[in-house]
């Protein structure tokens, strides 16, 4: 079966192994195109155990071949280990690894040529646009195996974490200095129905800078259970918050989120959020709003495919990428034409995985634009492996 009859998708990564770079809000093309940041790993039948290793290096669009640079103990199957490119050094790379000395997630800095030239003593969730500031949670606290390490070990004592010391911290990427910019504390004084948390097991993830790197958004999520064979049953609350720490806000309650919305990301405009939510129980739609004005009042950019998936626009706002979870094994990937809401696939990936790799352990395609919007890539299970997929955004894919 082919991806596309109508546009040429080229794989990037070799067959002696699975390749996968992770999410969907983040680019993993250096400032020129390049090279693409990419791990490799030798099974993707089950969730990493402890001191298992990935391979991390890059490939890139002209040949088949992954350069290998170093290996890391912190990653997943569905956000990789957060390797991102550095704008105050082009030619450098971050990367969370464990550090045995110390027994903590550390974030290293990786120079090709010259090797691990630094680290941050905090590890890395996101990077803002203008590459001075990262976000940092604590992993450990993270039930979902798919969005965490092995290394950070989940704690089995503590349902709440301490309010006044842990939350979302920022990092300066030029001095390492970080403070926590929002408590739990702070979290669950705004929170709509702080009544319900007493007995419950809190959490963070999914932090995303907006795009003028003025503030952020991020998840609170609780559960009552973290240690459920397959996965916690969890609800999810959305807040947003300045970068100087004002205006913290619980921008989606969980009556916006139960079955009705998978993913989150920031927009065209500093203030623009995009979700997918199925409020009309038609389907899941693309949809924006501005996180300023409550209560919600949400815009319709397209009429969506109907299953849930990732969203992200192009870098110049006129198009968004658009996948789909699996329907009977196929995985479908829509162009959505921005100014009319119109969608035209660009490939359909068949994606039967073994009873073994299900939940966190699947291949999402996670749809990426390259910086100025010429390349997109995908990770898929297309050949039978995880593999990196990209198409060239020209003249011939538009319409």
């Amino acid at each position: 079966m082919q991806i596309s009859n109508n546009f040429d998708w080229q794989c990037l990564t070799p067959e002696d192994g699975h390749y996968f770079f992770g999410y969907y809000d983040r680019t993993p093309w250096d400032k020129d195109n390049a090279r693409h940041l990419a791990l490799r790993v030798e099974q993707c039948e089950k969730l990493p155990e402890r001191g298992e290793t990935a391979e991390l290096g890059y490939v890139t669009p002209d040949c088949n071949r992954f350069v290998k640079l170093t290996e890391t103990r912190t990653w997943s199957h569905q956000q990789g280990c957060m390797s991102l490119w550095l704008k105050h050094h082009p030619n450098r790379f971050v990367y969370n690894d464990f550090d045995q000395t110390s027994a903590c997630v550390v974030a290293r800095v990786f120079e090709p040529g010259n090797g691990i030239v630094g680290r941050y003593e905090r590890p890395i969730y996101a990077i803002s646009p203008d590459g001075r500031w990262a976000a940092s949670l604590n992993f450990a606290r993270i039930p979902r195996r798919g969005y965490s390490y092995a290394d950070a070990v989940l704690t089995t004592e503590r349902r709440h974490p301490d309010l006044d010391s842990d939350g979302v911290f920022l990092v300066d990427l030029y001095t390492d200095k970080s403070y926590l910019l929002v408590s739990y504390r702070q979290i669950v004084e705004r929170h709509p129905v702080p009544y319900e948390l007493d007995d419950m097991y809190w959490w963070l993830n999914h932090i995303i800078f907006n795009c003028d790197s003025s503030k952020m958004l991020f998840l609170f999520r609780y559960c009552r259970d973290p240690y459920h064979p397959s996965q916690p049953m969890w609800k999810t609350f959305m807040y947003t918050v300045n970068l100087d720490g004002t205006d913290l806000t619980c921008t989606l309650p969980e009556v916006y989120w139960t079955k009705m919305i998978s993913h989150q990301i920031w927009g065209r405009t500093p203030n623009e959020v995009l979700v997918d939510p199925n409020w009309r129980g038609k389907g899941h739609e693309y949809v924006v709003f501005d996180d300023r004005i409550r209560p919600l009042r949400a815009k319709r950019i397209s009429c969506g495919q109907g299953p849930m998936g990732h969203l992200v626009f192009s870098p110049d706002g006129k198009w968004m990428l658009a996948d789909t979870y699996p329907v009977d094994g196929i995985q479908t990937l829509a162009l959505v034409k921005v100014s009319t809401g119109e969608c035209q696939t660009l490939g359909r990936f068949r994606h039967v995985q073994s009873s073994g790799a299900i939940g966190d352990v699947r291949c999402d395609l996670h749809p990426r634009w390259s910086n100025d919007g010429t390349l997109i890539t995908v990770d898929s299970l297309h050949s039978g492996k995880r593999s990196t997929y990209m198409l060239r955004f020209n003249d011939s894919v538009k319409f």
